[in-house]
């Protein structure tokens, strides 16, 4: 089997029995000898030890582990029982007594541990260049740093050396290092995946992250870890979902042409115009929005009070052994000792209000799309600025945990001088599947190979379109549909799209007088005697679906409408009292033509 294949590959090998698991282990580490670079990995698990796991697991229910026998690799901040915790500083290793909550999950999924991966010590950078065990090899430049702090993750994923690896994410950790290596990495919302045996950079920020070679296994992996743990006070029962279809009209977020900084790297900054040309080929509405309170926030991460959460993780070792530390992690993380409470409060005030602005922002689009780095720098760069650039590398991701956002780094296209460029979707929290959902769309779009490795990117997957377990499937049918004025209240109750459809020809649509947004009302009528009206269907967790119904205002209703494929949805009815002297718009056959219509009589 061929370097860089996919987890949905390996997965569907092993049920098959293509090959094995066991035979899978053993290309790993050959892959690993082969690839020559000390610096990925701190530590590595005994190939034997992990060779007798997947032989043990070939003989368990194969079918019911939707991770069966894929290897993975696990960043160095993250415990895993048997191999020491280092967070690249020696001076600070432990061997833990079990795995954190992530690992065991995809464990229990039937993933398999291979090591652990090199990265910024303590988590605090975005160069990949402050670890004692040596800097990872950038795969397209090795004069280039391979970002961080998750390098070794992502080199790992990069390179076909595993189909999958954890990192974490707090400034960029997650995302800057999936770009420079041409990989997906994906950043869940907070609290989606727990973090309890995590060693915390920023305890309150902290995100346990995802490298893989495409979308879909990135999200199997979230899958795998996502839900509550009563381990973890910062877990939060977050509704997951499942990608779906791309609904039209997308409208993407993106900063204004005097805002958009890229430091005098031209080459990059026609990427992204590229690859916005891209997302609105594939039908998103590009929508210019002022990103300075995006970056206002970012300053906020390293200038304000939440340095004092890294120092409260090497606070002891700053006391007992300073000279143990990297001078600039230790530099970064004394400052956090100096902070007064006023100015931590002062900072939090400026946070809530920020938010606010995030939320106004939201309420014009779906999500944004902005360059995962602006530049890239050498290793001799870094080392002469090492604050400075790493700064500037965090200039479109720092803001992101701090705004409570989730992401999805995805390539993007290839340099002409053989680098590679990416873009980061981000959207409110709660709507991991929804950026999944584009991010999938988009990498396909690109048709780049898989990370380093030279193999062509495998078909997509078909997409379901029905509700996950835990779901109802919704039907809207106007104000509600993407892009009009209602869909974000829709998207509060943490729907998801699903697809675009039509009813049975056996309804009649009215415009509701005096509706304030212009609202349509559907009735069913006699066989016969009415048409198809387009809708879209959605996805709604069960937990959210009485509080939606409940604000409904009348005479709309949710009732159960027929929809062609012979399924009965959920979705929106009027009462027929009111369309007695409602225009009839049936005609138009839905709310959007009906909406354009009346803007071209106009």
């Amino acid at each position: 089997m061929k370097v860089g294949e996919t987890v949905a590959a390996i997965v569907e090998a092993h049920r098959s029995g293509a090959t094995s698991p066991e035979a899978t282990i053993a290309r790993t580490y050959a892959r690993i000898r082969a690839h020559g670079d000390p610096a990925v990995f701190i530590s590595l698990r005994d190939e034997s030890d992990a060779g007798a796991e997947a032989k043990a697991m070939a003989a368990q229910h194969r079918d019911e582990l939707p991770l069966y026998g894929v290897p993975f690799a696990v960043k160095d901040n993250i415990d895993v029982k048997g191999l020491p915790t280092t967070a690249a500083c020696p001076a600070f290793a432990y061997d833990p007594g079990k795995d954190a909550t992530c690992v065991a999950r995809l464990r229990q999924a039937g993933a398999i541990v291979i090591g652990k991966a090199n990265l910024d010590q303590f988590a605090t950078g975005l160069v990949g260049v402050r670890t004692p065990y040596g800097t990872p090899r950038n795969l397209f430049d090795p004069a280039l740093i391979p970002g961080g702090s998750s390098s070794g993750s992502a080199i790992a994923v990069g390179a076909g050396l595993v189909p999958l690896a954890l990192g974490t994410d707090t400034a960029g950790s997650g995302r800057v290092p999936a770009g420079l290596s041409n990989i997906v990495g994906l950043k869940p919302s907070l609290g989606l995946v727990s973090t309890a045996g995590v060693v915390p950079a920023c305890r309150t920020l902290d995100c346990v992250s995802v490298f893989a070679l495409t979308v879909d296994d990135a999200f199997a992996a979230l899958a795998a870890m996502a839900g509550p743990d009563s381990a973890d006070p910062y877990s939060r029962p977050r509704p997951l979902g499942a990608p779906g279809a791309v609904p039209a009209g997308l409208r993407i977020g993106v900063p204004m042409p005097g805002q958009r900084l890229f430091f005098g790297d031209k080459v990059s900054a026609a990427a992204y115009e590229a690859a916005l040309a891209r997302l609105a080929r594939l039908g998103a509405t590009i929508v210019e929005i002022d990103i300075e309170p995006f970056y206002e926030t970012a300053r906020l991460l390293y200038d304000g009070p939440w340095v004092a959460e890294r120092y409260i993780t090497a606070s002891s070792l700053i006391a007992s052994a300073p000279e143990s530390m990297h001078p600039v992690t230790r530099q970064i993380v004394l400052g956090g000792s100096h902070l007064g409470t006023a100015a931590a409060f002062k900072a939090f005030y400026e946070l809530e209000e920020l938010r606010r602005v995030r939320d106004h922002t939201f309420r014009g689009i779906d999500a944004l799309a902005l360059p995962t780095v602006p530049t890239v720098y050498t290793i001799e760069q870094v080392l002469a600025d090492p604050i400075g650039l790493n700064s500037r590398l965090g200039t479109y991701t720092n803001f992101a945990n701090l705004l409570d956002l989730c992401a999805l780094a995805v390539p993007a296209s290839m340099h002409p001088q053989g680098t590679p460029f990416g873009i980061t979707l981000l959207a409110q929290a709660g709507h991991d599947a929804a950026l999944a959902s584009l991010g999938r769309v988009f990498h396909a779009d690109t048709g780049l190979p898989l990370g380093a490795t030279g193999t062509p990117q495998p078909p997509l997957a078909p997409i379901s379109n029905l509700p996950a377990a835990g779901e109802i499937a919704v039907a809207v049918v106007g104000a509600h549909l993407t892009g009009m004025p209602l869909n974000g209240e829709l998207k509060s109750f943490r729907a998801r799209f699903l697809e675009r459809s039509t009813t049975t020809p056996d309804y009649r649509m009215f415009l509701l007088p005096g509706a304030a947004p212009a609202k349509p009302g559907l009735l069913r009528v006699a066989a016969g005697c009415g048409t198809a009206i387009d809708v879209e269907i959605w996805a709604m967790p069960v937990e959210q679906f009485g509080r939606f119904v409940e604000s409904i205002p009348a005479p709309l209703s949710i009732g159960t409408l027929a929809v062609a494929d012979g399924r009965s949805v959920k979705g929106f009815l009027v009462e027929a009292e009111a369309t007695r002297d409602a225009r009839d718009i049936s005609a138009f056959g839905g709310w959007r033509s009906f909406i354009a219509g009346e803007k071209l009589r106009a």
